[in-house]
């Protein structure tokens, strides 16, 4: 058995021929030269676009997300400015209905006022016609029965005027007198 140990301590498996070890760190660097040299660049190339279509990304999208802020302060602005002017309109068209209805009241009430006027007016010459009326009435009827009392006709115009002038203000004055 101590032979077998012996045999084994010369050629261990573990620690490498020093021939080998040179030709495989030999190859290692020309395998770590070639690959640095040639796929490295195309790695780093990569990553460097990776990186920059990153970044760009993340650029664009703050562009864009600061343009749609943007966007939106402007809508709210002009949606804002439209409330302002919808209110503004609608005041308007409140003060112009108040107006409305204030003129409408004065014309009704000018037409009432015409109409009473036209009333009263039309009233006094009624009452002025029915005055006439009823003094020639009056006078007329006062004249036969004056005619009839004194036993002579009346039919003097002029005189019949005067009697009947003086006996309507007559009765006018003990109407007066007694109100």
């Amino acid at each position: 058995m101590m032979t077998f140990l012996a045999e084994e301590g010369a050629q261990n498996p573990l620690i490498p021929e020093p021939v080998e070890l040179v030709i495989g760190l030999i190859a290692f660097f020309i395998v770590f030269g070639v690959l640095g040299k040639k796929l490295l660049p195309t790695i780093q190339k990569t990553l460097d676009e990776r990186q920059d279509a990153i970044e760009g990304g993340l650029e664009r999208a703050q562009e864009a997300q600061t343009e749609a802020n943007q966007t939106l302060e402007e809508y709210k602005a002009q949606l804002a400015e439209a409330r302002h002017e919808a209110a503004r309109i609608t005041e308007q068209a409140r003060e112009q209905g108040a107006a409305i209805i204030a003129e409408m009241r004065e014309e009704g009430q000018r037409q009432r006022d015409a109409i009473i006027a036209a009333g009263h007016a039309q009233t006094e010459a009624d009452r002025r016609q029915v005055t006439v009326a009823l003094r020639q009435e009056v006078g007329r009827m006062a004249t036969d029965l004056a005619g009839r009392v004194v036993g002579e006709s009346l039919d003097d115009v002029a005189r019949q005027s005067r009697v009947i002038d003086r006996f309507l203000e007559e009765l006018e004055e003990k109407a007066e007198a007694t109100r």
